[in-house]
């Protein structure tokens, strides 16, 4: 018995029970990169308002962005309302005729509709009613990541004005070291702990017993 406690030796009794390995790794919180979303312009113009001006604001699917202006926008407008006037007028006309105009119709719609305007403004075009400015919408439910649009601003053709990302599903990226690789496997449970999620304060750890010399 001397020896033994000389030695530091420790017994316990033999009984079964679960080995296994906690593997402790650093991680992060990401957006799901299949749920991220860019709003870029398809045509050139300037932002009369913006409806949503802030970083990490939630939106609706449908939700008007912002207002753009655009020469370019116009034209097409009138080009559809004229289309849609011409329709109107040659109802007693040849059905070529009436063919012609309503290809040009269709095609000075799906023009718009390829500009990603809302389909509000569209339906009232059908009336005639062409607007200086035009809303572009959210096309999901997300939250803004990151906004480049300015009121007043300028945008080309292919600029990102906003990204999106859907947060009901998040990604957690762990950094695990290769020599823990062999103890993990698709399907198991994990645990985490971040500053934005506290949870209740962890229990006090059980005391324990002095030493012998």
């Amino acid at each position: 018995t001397e020896k033994i406690q000389k030695l530091g030796v420790r017994t316990e009794a033999a009984a079964m029970r679960m080995l296994g390995k906690t593997v402790r790794a650093a991680g992060r919180i990401e957006p799901d990169e299949r749920r991220v979303f860019a709003v870029t312009a398809k045509f050139e113009g300037y932002v009369e308002r913006l409806h949503v001006n802030a970083t990490g604001q939630p939106v609706a699917k449908g939700q008007p962005l912002f207002e753009a202006y655009s020469p370019e926008l116009v034209a097409a407008q009138r080009e559809y309302a004229i289309a849609m006037q011409g329709i109107g007028a040659m109802k007693d006309a040849g059905t070529e005729a009436q063919a012609g105009m309503r290809q040009l119709a269709d095609s000075s719609l799906a023009r718009l509709r390829n500009w990603d305007i809302a389909p509000e403004e569209l339906r009232a075009l059908e009336q005639g009613k062409v607007k200086r400015s035009l809303a572009l919408v959210s096309p999901v439910a997300a939250v803004v990541l990151e906004k480049r649009a300015t009121e007043g601003g300028r945008f080309m053709a292919g600029d990102t004005l906003f990204e999106l990302a859907d947060l009901s599903q998040v990604w957690l990226i762990a950094e695990i070291g290769s020599l823990d690789f062999s103890a993990i496997a698709p399907g198991q449970e994990l645990r985490f702990k971040t500053p934005a999620l506290p949870g209740p304060p962890p229990s006090p750890a059980p005391p324990q017993p002095p030493e012998r010399s």
